[in-house]
């Protein structure tokens, strides 16, 4: 988030603990405040009504004698549809993660990918654009070394970004995967991301895409 940014408030569902202090660690860094961890589904239910967060992150699989994420996700969504809502789940499979975008996730990631995808996807979320360090003509300040708040190349993610880039030299799925410590459903994720922003129907249209728009060579670092 940015620093002129309405505070932003997260509830977390998750079964095992060890994963909401994790991911209570990744919201930190891009300054949302977490007002709720739980590992019960109903209790998330509970949190999101009473505490009105910004943000839900939730994990498919419940607690014995809980609701699944799924109906989590349909639950709060339909009271509250400005909540956003990010699935961090260990199932890989396309089913999972269409059912999860179809009960209202803006975001499913598996909890094998690196915590930067975590917050990009938070980025994602609530802000279209990042900061880039550098001087130019779009400047909105005239501090030395200042942020400089550039609208984001199709409106892709940090990482969105480097995939591209990758994916226009030429590597493949399973390369990207190794290369970017991620699993190669993580990068199929990312891709299909890649595709419906663009408005491209594949990898060599994508490439195409990052060539005319300048992405190719460019060594701007995006925050």
């Amino acid at each position: 988030m940015t620093a002129s940014s309405t505070p932003l408030h997260a509830v977390l569902l998750d079964p095992h603990p060890i994963w909401l202090d994790a991911i209570e660690l990744v919201l930190d860094r891009v300054g949302v405040t977490v007002v709720g961890k739980t590992s019960s589904g109903s209790e998330a239910v509970r949190m999101v009504d009473e505490r009105r967060p910004d943000l839900l992150t939730v994990e498919l699989d419940p607690l014995p004698g809980e609701p699944n994420g799924l109906d989590v996700l349909r639950e709060v969504r339909s009271a509250a549809p400005e909540l956003r809502a990010i699935v961090l789940s260990t199932h890989h499979g396309s089913g999972h993660i269409d059912r999860a975008l179809a009960a209202g996730a803006s975001a499913y990631i598996v909890k094998t990918a690196h915590p930067d995808d975590v917050a990009s996807a938070v980025r994602q979320a609530f802000d279209n654009s990042v900061f880039m360090l550098g001087a130019g003509p779009v400047a909105t300040s005239t501090a030395p070394d200042a942020p400089i708040r550039l609208e984001r190349p199709g409106g892709l993610t940090r990482r969105e970004i480097e995939i591209l880039k990758l994916v226009a030299e030429g590597h493949s799925n399973a390369q990207l995967a190794r290369m970017l410590w991620v699993t190669e459903q993580t990068v199929k994720f990312h891709l299909s991301n890649i595709y419906r922003k663009l408005d491209v129907a594949n990898r060599t249209e994508a490439s195409r895409w990052a060539q005319r728009n300048g992405l190719l060579g460019d060594e701007l670092t995006i925050a």
